[in-house]
Parts: C-alpha cells; structure tokens; sequence
C-alpha cells in the first residue's frame, strides 16, 4: 500500500462538532468527531482527521490567527534539542529512560481492553493490538461504532454508522511512537521534555523534534517490575486524553487479519 500524504491537522475540529470523536489515545494533533458523540481516542490521532468541508472558512480563519501566534512564540522561546532534553536530567533519570527505552523495545505485540477518558467530557472503552513495527486496532465498544486500523503505513479510521472510511499517514500521528521498530529517547527525533518519579510510577513525557506543535505524548509506567500502564496525550487543540490498559498482555502471536480492514463497498471513502 502506498504512503499517503501528511493531513491536515485543522480538519478534525471541524468534524468534531457533529461527528464520532476519536480521541488522542494514540493521537494528539486533533481527532474526528463530536464530543457530544462517539468520542475515540487521541492515542491515535494526532496528525489530523477526517472532517467536513462545510465551514473550512471559519476554521482557516481560526487556524491562521491561532498560527500567528504560536510561529511568534516558536520563535521568541526555541524548542530544546534532544540532547538538551537528556543533558538537563540528571544520571539516574538517564538511567531510568534507557530503561524504559529498553522496555519498550523489547514489546513486538500487545492486546488489551483499554479505558479512555479525555478532559472535554469524552468516555469510551474497547479492544486494543498492536503489533510493531506499526500494526494496530482499536475497536470501540457500542455505542460508538468506530475501528481504527494502522496496516504499518496508513492509518484507516472507519466510522460504521456514517459509512465513511478516511486513511491518513500513520506518522502524522501519535500512534507511529508506540509503534516503531525501534525507540530511541536520544537519536530517534524523539525529544524528552519532562521526566517524573514517584512512588513506583515513573512518567515520561515526549514529543516529536520533527512536529513539536503537534502535541506530546505522556507514558506512565510501574516500576519494579516496570510496566507500561497508561499514556495521556495532549493535542494540538489543548485536549488532554488518558488511556489506561486493562489486564494487558504482551507476546502474544496475532492475526495479521487484525490489522487490515475491508468496508462494504457502498461506504464513502474519504482521502
């Protein structure tokens, strides 16, 4: 299949008012849907979404003011690098990090219920798999009527109750993180912005060098013995979108059938 290109991250606010929101569980630059509808995670999304080209006016309006200020504030108050990322942590955090760097790499598969909550009201549940490099499905539980499959290059978010199918590039959004070969905190255009212990909790949280107004990825993690518990994604709009896993195991052989999806043919694609 081949790539497609960089979306949009504007259009998702437009289709947030009257479609199934999809919440950043694993995206972060906006996300389809309605809050007051079939509300999806940000884990996934981050890079855009699908939407509707009624009301684009408005929102490029919107989009060029709210542009403006963040490119002033980009340019007054630079991003660290990476390597000022890791310099301003002190030798046990980089420790800890390689650790959890560690830990992650040695994930190739993952299946688990999963609890969404996100911070503009939006509450779901569902099934979660992911197999790297870059293979995953989320299948929300009724009545939210929504899959969204990742086949390692695109990303397909199929809404059933309004027949519509949209694909973007799996690595506009926050998902393609989780789901690389291999992670790297220090050399993989990840930088840490911010790095937490606590009682048995460490907290990382990251964001990409390449797109740093596209939001950040936070992952929460038990610690002796470490296990990835939860992650918060923050998008681009501001909304903040917890995930935490249920029972979740790791190793498991999955079916490549898992990661491929085929809507009726009647159902509306949107590119």
């Amino acid at each position: 299949m081949s790539k497609l290109p960089h979306r949009n991250p504007v259009l998702p606010a437009a289709r947030r008012r009257r479609g199934h929101g999809v919440s950043p569980l694993i995206l972060s630059g906006g996300t389809p849907g309605d809050r007051r509808g079939h509300g999806v995670s940000p884990l996934i999304l981050s890079g855009g979404t699908p939407g509707d080209r009624r009301g684009l006016g408005v929102i490029g309006t919107v989009f060029g003011m709210v542009f403006g200020i963040l490119l002033i504030a980009l340019v007054l108050v630079p991003f660290p690098s990476q390597a000022q990322g890791l310099a301003n942590l002190s030798q046990a955090d980089r420790a800890d990090i390689s650790r959890i760097e560690a830990y992650l790499n040695r994930i190739r598969t993952l299946k688990a219920r999963f609890l969404q909550v996100s911070s503009d009201g939006e509450y779901s549940e569902g099934d979660l798999y992911f197999s790297k490099p870059g293979k995953m499905r989320l299948e929300y539980d009724d009545p939210k009527p929504v899959v969204i499959v990742s086949d390692g290059v695109n990303l397909v978010y199929f809404d059933k109750e309004l027949e519509q199918v949209s694909y973007f590039d799996l690595e506009s959004t926050q998902a393609s993180i989780l789901l690389r070969e291999n992670i790297s905190f220090s050399t993989g255009g990840l930088i840490v912005t911010q790095f937490e212990k606590g009682p048995g909790v460490l907290r990382l949280t990251v964001i990409k060098g390449n797109d740093p107004l596209e939001g950040n990825l936070t992952l929460i993690f038990s610690d002796k013995p470490l296990g990835l518990k939860k992650w918060t994604v923050t998008d681009a709009q501001g909304i903040v979108t917890n995930v935490s896993l249920l029972g979740p195991r790791f190793g498991l052989p999955l079916s490549p059938k898992l990661f491929h999806i085929e809507p009726p043919n009647e159902v509306l694609k949107v590119q």
